[in-house]
């Protein structure tokens, strides 16, 4: 794997996981819609999780929930735009999560320094407009369908070799159009088109794709995957969420995209220290 991830601003040692804190500027996300949509209480939001520890924000402001609808450019921006102006010099970086080309470029324009396309780079004008710049990070993730079907009936012949090769050839397919492969990184996409044992699978073969050289990036925060196993509402799934995430740090995850950055940050902490131990002799 490369020893570091390049987006924009930022050159990140991937030593130590990073931590990506998950800020919704939407009404309706399936975790925390609304209560941030306006973008005082977003930037409230984002510097409160970079005092937790988050080295990046991610920006979101179109629900990519099941079964969610698409949102004007218009809108989406009028979401974005004042909130990554209040967060040019937060000190973090700031990713942009969207699946629309004129988004990402105003986005871009605006200085954020990577973008998190949930529909894994397909469309080709998206393509150019991160091969266009000069260095922002890129976050192609795997989705079978669309938010509005994907999860109507997922179906793989083996779901981790699949995701794998997928990611794997856009990736590659973005380093043909210029982006360097330095600025690539990669998400299984968890609960994006699978069903909750593939999910698990993913999981648990995620060094699959780790093995690929990419630095990957991992979304199991408060998902219903984890709901299906504890049987615990959206609010109430902390211990799933990192029990997930150094699941997936220990399999090789280089970056959490986590909503409660705190408390992994802890969790981390902890970890780190177990595998930095001398073994006692």
């Amino acid at each position: 794997m490369s020893d570091y991830w390049s987006c924009g601003r930022f050159e990140f040692s991937l030593k130590r996981p990073l931590l990506m804190g998950i800020v919704n500027v939407t009404p309706d996300s399936f975790s925390d819609g609304g209560q941030h949509l306006s973008a005082k209480a977003a930037i409230a939001h984002a510097r409160a999780l970079i005092v937790e520890g988050a080295q990046i924000i991610d920006l979101g402001a179109e629900s990519t929930r099941p079964g969610a609808l698409p949102v004007s450019v218009q809108e989406e921006l009028a979401r974005l735009l004042p909130v990554i102006a209040a967060l040019r010099d937060s000190g973090a970086a700031l990713s942009v999560d969207t699946c629309k080309a004129e988004v990402m470029q105003a986005a871009l324009d605006a200085g954020a320094d990577i973008i998190n396309d949930v529909t894994g780079m397909r469309d080709p004008q998206a393509q150019r407009v991160v091969a266009g710049h000069p260095s922002c990070g890129v976050c192609v993730m795997h989705m079978q369908g669309e938010p509005r079907n994907m999860q109507l009936n997922p179906h793989y012949l083996n779901v981790v070799t699949e995701v794998s090769a997928a990611l794997v050839a856009q990736a590659q397919l973005l380093e043909k159009l210029g982006v360097q492969r330095a600025r690539i990184s990669l998400d299984p996409g968890l609960g994006f088109g699978k069903t909750v044992e593939q999910n698990y699978q993913l999981l648990k073969g995620l060094a699959t794709l780790v093995h690929s050289g990419y630095p990957v990036v991992l979304g199991a925060s408060r998902k219903s995957m984890l709901g299906a196993i504890t049987g615990k509402p959206v609010d109430q799934r902390l211990s799933g969420s990192i029990a997930a995430a150094l699941a997936g740090v220990a399999r090789g995850a280089a970056v959490l995209r986590v909503h409660d950055v705190d408390a992994t940050h802890d969790a981390l902490k902890v970890w780190q220290s177990v595998q930095a131990a001398e073994d006692f002799k």
